[in-house]
């Protein structure tokens, strides 16, 4: 079976008799969740094709319809900024990401051959992860970067936080960005945070840190299901000056640190490479939450 960077650790008996915990959600022997790696380190190595290129403007959001068996590349092509990304399957728009499935499944900052996972009833891989030029980095805090902790800023807990109304925010971005393919704000969900570092500190409390990506950085993903993909370029820009509100020296300043975003879809020259890849299926449960429903006589 196919493992993550975590799933061989087991529970380790420590000195004072109990045991270290071990990955709460592991698979029992013969199921598989994870990734393939041979395969998809085939798939990311593969011949591919630009298709489609698109440039996210600073502080914007932007949608795009992406067919299964494609690569998505994200860039930050003018220096860091943080990415945030929503993802839904193209048919059906309720099945979209899950960030805290993907947490438990795989890591809290995720690497190459992790899943990005949709939401119940569904609960299958919309994305798997092949490259990440940033991946498995970690600061001096332990901040580390791909978040699936935190979730996108947004103008009502800005009024909360800072008293003021601000428009400039990654769940405002992403509501104008997929209006077009008639999705509303309630289909806009969590988040996956690419190029931001982020942790939790001493008091378990959640940090952010300055975004390291270069103009030459990426992150991909090659696409289980055909999908929409929405992007936002975060109004905090790389996160170096992040505030609160509209007010001087706030908002006025983190424009300074902002910067566009680069979506791009590769298609695959020889499609051989996928021999052994099979779409996803649904979640196999089909129980009926112990419910019992009457039968006519």
């Amino acid at each position: 079976m196919a493992e993550n960077s975590f799933s061989s650790q087991k529970a380790e008996k420590t000195s004072y008799g109990t045991r270290k915990p071990g990955p709460a959600y592991f698979p029992q022997k013969g199921l598989r969740i994870y990734a393939d790696k041979e395969l998809y380190t085939k798939i990311a190595n593969a011949p591919k094709t630009k298709v489609e290129s698109h440039l996210c403007a600073p502080r914007s959001g932007i949608a795009i319809k992406v067919p299964a068996k494609s690569i998505i590349r994200l860039t930050t092509p003018e220096g860091p900024q943080v990415c945030d990304l929503n993802i839904w399957n193209q048919h059906n728009h309720r099945e979209r990401f899950w960030a805290a499935r993907t947490r438990q499944l795989h890591l809290a900052h995720v690497l190459t051959h992790d899943r990005l996972w949709s939401i119940l009833p569904f609960l299958r891989p919309l994305v798997t992860i092949t490259a990440d030029t940033l991946g498995g980095r970690h600061t001096e805090w332990g901040g580390r970067i791909n978040d699936t902790l935190g979730t996108r800023c947004d103008p009502y807990v800005d009024k909360l936080i800072s008293g003021e109304d601000n428009d400039f925010h990654c769940h405002s971005n992403l509501v104008r960005a997929v209006l077009p393919f008639g999705l509303t704000e309630f289909d806009v969900h969590d988040v996956l945070n690419v190029f931001q570092v982020t942790g939790l500190n001493e008091y378990d409390q959640y940090f952010m840190e300055a975004s390291p990506a270069s103009k030459d950085d990426f992150f991909e993903m090659f696409a289980e299901q055909d999908l929409i993909v929405a992007i936002s370029a975060c109004p905090g820009g790389d996160l170096l000056n992040w505030d609160w509100g509209e007010k001087e020296g706030g908002d006025t300043k983190m424009q300074d640190n902002c910067r566009p975003l680069g979506i791009e879809v590769y298609k695959l020259d020889d499609e051989s490479v996928l021999q052994g890849w099979t779409q996803p299926e649904y979640a196999p449960y089909k129980g009926n939450h112990g419910l019992k429903f009457p039968t006519s006589s």
